[in-house]
């Protein structure tokens, strides 16, 4: 099944939110996003369908195993990719922004390089 970026933000949004502050309800994710209260609405009601999150009698989130997968994984790569260019020399904000727009249509195969090379360990300094 393809998921749509709109979709993984969502999934990411309740990730991040749930690792700060615990319980995570549609308010937190408006709040986080910055997108009305009927669209936050509208795009769990289709996470519920979709078997990605679940909301409990009183309105808060949880990921589903494969909602987590797919959460987990963009989150991964948004750290990773934003620590990667303020090694590059990027400023932390410019590196966040800049991840979060290419975190969901770099490939795996792209991602895994830049992966193996952020994570050598630097050359010393003679």
């Amino acid at each position: 099944m393809k998921i749509y970026e709109s979709a993984e933000n969502y999934l990411e949004a309740v990730l991040m939110l749930r690792e700060r502050i615990g319980l995570v309800r549609s308010i937190d994710v408006v709040n986080e996003l910055g997108y009305s209260k009927p669209s936050v609405s509208v795009a769990m009601k289709k996470l519920r369908e979709n078997g990605y999150v679940e909301m409990d009698h009183e309105g808060y989130i949880t990921l589903t195993p494969a909602g987590e997968e797919i959460a987990s994984r963009i989150y991964s790569r948004h750290r990773l990719l934003t620590q990667f260019f303020i090694r590059l020399g990027v400023s932390p904000e410019v590196a966040a922004a800049d991840a979060c727009k290419i975190e969901h249509d770099l490939s795996d195969e792209t991602f895994e390089k830049i992966k193996a090379h952020a994570l050598k360990p630097k050359a010393s300094q003679p």
